[in-house]
């Protein structure tokens, strides 16, 4: 973690390294097999010519693009276990805990100037320490 100073992906001893390389190795075959099927379609032009030419065998490019279009629901799929307590003690202002897990009950941005905390809390981080490290 790069708040820590420590590389929580990287791993210290060698039943990590196999576990990271295992991960590695399962991810560019997902990203190979969508890499083959975006780019083998001919049907969009510019995703052609955004990876036709990508020789990289790790496919950076898509993983950032990946990251980009799905990072909302992988964030929800990660935190959705996280209960409410985790992120705040409540989804009012007054002290009752919240109900839907990690999400308040239609929790939307209230009407009138927004305020701190109003319907943020589906809001994905937007820092680059979040993205977990092996999509980066």
């Amino acid at each position: 973690d790069i708040i820590r100073g420590k590389d929580l992906y990287r791993g210290y001893d060698d039943k990590e390294k196999e576990q990271r390389d295992k991960i590695e190795k399962n991810l560019k075959k997902y990203f190979q097999q969508i890499h083959e099927e975006v780019t083998s379609s001919g049907s969009n032009g510019q995703i052609e010519a955004r990876y036709g030419s990508d020789k990289d065998p790790n496919f950076f490019q898509l993983r950032e693009d990946w990251w980009a279009l799905n990072r909302q629901d992988v964030w929800k799929a990660l935190t959705c276990e996280a209960y409410g307590t985790y992120f705040r003690k409540t989804c009012s202002d007054d002290t009752a805990d919240t109900h839907e897990k990690c999400r308040c009950k239609g929790d939307k941005p209230k009407p009138g100037k927004p305020k701190a905390g109003d319907g943020d809390v589906t809001i994905v981080p937007t820092y680059f320490d979040y993205v977990p490290q092996y999509l980066r």
